[in-house]
């Protein structure tokens, strides 16, 4: 008699370890690729003939890194931008989703509507440019933190965690002479814990790995981030053979592409490793955010 497959079956749970053991394999393997590449020789590197183990193991490419003022410099400026617009974000997401939460608030659908229809459609990069320019952003850092720090879709979220929040306990507040502020601050902030985690992960995550802005409203390196550095390096560095008139000149232009290719892989991998180490400190809210976040009114 033919066995069913159901839960609590042993082979139902080996298929089910298999498929959890490839998904991991397919998630894990490119950064692991990466790393074991930019800890094997230059030459092995920029063949990547590299599957298991680093081969050669070197680590001149990141000592060039650390040793990078320029590097710092850029690391310096992301994190200046991920702090305030993670910030921002909570609060702008927070205070505009309780305000349309309110079910006596004037024009309610109105303005949920208003705010849907820019998720949509939008101006495009020239007016975004335009607005730049005449706010006086531009070549300023505020101009990698205000346009980031507000978000339709964030506010979206903010608003269906809020009304997972039982109107009783707004009620009861109410009756105890609370006013509107606080119960934002005694009620719906603490509960929002889970769903901040969520808006938090996302915002640092698109903040860090932010380099499109910074290029065309940051044209000096001064404030540029992260990865407008490591921009630098994967694009700017290639030269053109060609350029390459006697044979010294050839060897050398050979060697420091064989370093360029190691130094590349090492900067993917120190530009992702805070991001990495940042999650697990959310994680505990974050689960329970996007699924609490994402039920429907």
């Amino acid at each position: 008699m033919k066995r069913k497959m159901r839960e609590g079956n042993r082979y139902f749970t080996m298929l089910h370890y298999l498929l959890a053991a490839v998904v991991i394999f397919i998630t894990v393997y490119p950064m692991y690729y990466v790393l074991i590449l930019s800890l094997s020789e230059p030459i092995h590197a920029a063949t990547m003939k590299v599957y298991i183990w680093p081969k050669g193991f070197n680590l001149s490419a990141y000592q060039v890194l650390v040793s990078d003022i320029k590097m710092w410099r850029a690391y310096a400026n992301t994190i200046l931008y991920v702090i305030p617009t993670t910030i921002l974000m909570i609060v702008t997401s927070t205070l505009v989703a309780y305000g349309l939460n309110y079910r006596k608030l004037v024009g309610r659908k109105f303005l949920t509507m208003f705010l849907l229809i820019p998720m949509y459609f939008t101006g495009g990069i020239i007016p975004s440019f335009l607005l730049i320019v005449k706010l006086g952003l531009y070549d300023n850092p505020l101009s990698q933190i205000l346009p980031a720090s507000f978000s339709i879709w964030n506010i979206i979220l903010v608003k269906a965690y809020f009304r997972t929040i039982p109107d009783s306990l707004t009620e009861a507040a109410k009756m105890d002479g609370a006013g509107m502020y606080q119960i934002l601050t005694k009620i719906f902030v603490p509960l929002g814990k889970p769903i901040f985690a969520v808006l938090a992960v996302y915002t640092i995550v698109g903040t860090w790995n932010s380099w499109f802005n910074a290029m065309l409203y940051l044209p000096h390196t001064q404030w540029q981030p992260l990865q407008m550095y490591l921009r630098r390096i994967l694009v700017e560095t290639n030269q053109n053979a060609s350029q390459v008139m006697d044979a010294a000149a050839a060897m050398e232009f050979a060697r420091r592409q064989l370093s360029n290719a190691q130094l590349k892989y090492a900067m993917i991998i120190f530009t992702t490793l805070p991001v990495l180490c940042t999650y697990p400190f959310f994680q505990k809210y974050f689960v329970k955010g996007m699924v609490l976040g994402s039920l429907k009114e």
